[in-house]
């Protein structure tokens, strides 16, 4: 089953309602996968980072200037990460470590801190780099929930997904980009690379 809702109708009454929906999810959910390919991952964002981002999101879409309630939301959700009880598989595309959310110094602490969580036990973090060659064709980003839903966030709409067969092939080409993803070592060299570029910057 395929499911969707336009985000000016789930965002009507601003970013804090859908993020404390966001909040409940990850709190239930035990383990959880994200390939994202051009961003940096809602659940590793900083401060600075996730406010820009709903800043752009209110603006956007025309929808209430909620935005530090929102980023407050966005914030409480990164607790799994501590608590003990949750575990993320997390692919980001090498292109999220250079698309400049908020200027070099929001991107300089958005990446220290990556190198600080990488190592975290609940946090199994790769980096897909820009030439990898992946055996699947290109795919959008998306976030699994206990292989029991997969989520796409769109233009225009936020999409479900629950059937058993379609969430069996999103686990297949998690599979795949994870196999062709840097980790440990590896990846933080990626994010120190980019850490130096946004130096510079």
């Amino acid at each position: 089953m395929t499911s969707s809702v336009p985000w000016q109708q789930r965002l009507s009454t601003g970013t804090a309602s859908v993020q404390s929906e966001v909040v409940r999810l990850y709190q239930q959910t035990r383990h959880g996968k994200a390939y994202v390919p051009a961003m940096i991952w809602g659940t590793l964002q900083t401060e600075a980072y996730a406010t820009v981002i709903l800043r752009k999101v209110v603006a956007f879409l025309d929808i209430p200037d909620d935005v530090p309630a929102g980023v407050a939301k966005r914030m409480e959700r990164q607790q799994v990460l501590y608590d003990g009880e949750h575990r993320y598989d997390v692919i980001l595309g090498e292109q999220a470590l250079y698309t400049n959310v908020g200027g070099p110094e929001v991107m300089r602490g958005q990446l220290e801190r990556l190198l600080r969580e990488i190592d975290l036990p609940s946090l199994t973090l790769g980096v897909l780099p820009a030439t990898a060659d992946v055996g699947m064709v290109p795919t959008h980003g998306f976030n699994m929930y206990d292989d029991s839903r997969a989520h796409y966030e769109l233009v225009s709409t936020g999409v479900d997904i629950t059937d058993p067969a379609e969430l069996a092939l999103h686990n297949k080409a998690f599979g795949l980009l994870s196999d062709a993803a840097y980790y440990g070592d590896d990846a933080k060299e990626l994010i120190e690379k980019a850490l130096a570029f946004w130096n510079v910057g």
